[in-house]
């Protein structure tokens, strides 16, 4: 089915405004009368397509996301296939640490509570860190534990309260990714 033009340009409203005033004030500190009225569109026709601003942050956050899915899928190696598992691994947390440097206020805005948990971009990375530590012969019970430090909060807290620079929080990982895929001490 396919949108109508209204209905596109009233959604390209709505996102424009929402990125606008998710990167001025957080996401947080936003309500949804604030993107309404930013948008120049009712409440109704916001709420229709939008139940909350994690939906919102969502849909913003998916094109990035997709991006760097894509790089997984058939980017060139370390990132994409090619590399031992460990420089995938590295390669990964070095993308998601770009990717959150610069959308961190929408992922704290898409991420409420557990809800990190069911997004498609979230089962994804899951799926690909499950696959390197399959192809390492390491426990998959792993998984989210190597995903955890990608938790926009954990991001957030390290670069605005510990003052760590994206390449100190890249080349962490890249040490832990190392570690815990090659066995190395």
């Amino acid at each position: 089915m396919t949108e109508r033009a209204d209905a596109a340009r009233n959604r390209a409203k709505v996102l424009d405004a929402a990125a606008r005033l998710f990167a001025d004030r957080g996401a947080a500190n936003v309500t949804m009368e604030d993107i309404a009225r930013a948008a120049g569109v009712g409440r109704g026709t916001l709420y229709r397509r939008y139940p909350d601003r994690a939906s919102i942050a969502v849909a913003l956050l998916d094109e990035h996301e997709r991006a760097l899915q894509e790089q997984l899928l058939r980017g060139q190696a370390p990132l994409g296939p090619g590399a031992a598992p460990a420089q995938r691994l590295a390669a990964f947390y070095r993308a998601m640490v770009d990717l959150l440097e610069q959308h961190v206020h929408l992922a704290l805005g898409a991420e409420v509570g557990q809800s990190r948990f069911a997004t498609g971009a979230y089962g994804f990375w899951r799926a690909h860190v499950g696959s390197l530590l399959r192809a390492a012969g390491a426990p998959e019970a792993l998984t989210d534990s190597l995903l955890a430090p990608l938790a926009p909060d954990v991001y957030d807290y390290q670069r605005r309260d510990r003052g760590l620079t994206p390449q100190a929080i890249g080349d962490a990982l890249a040490v832990l990714a190392e570690r815990v895929l090659t066995g190395e001490r």
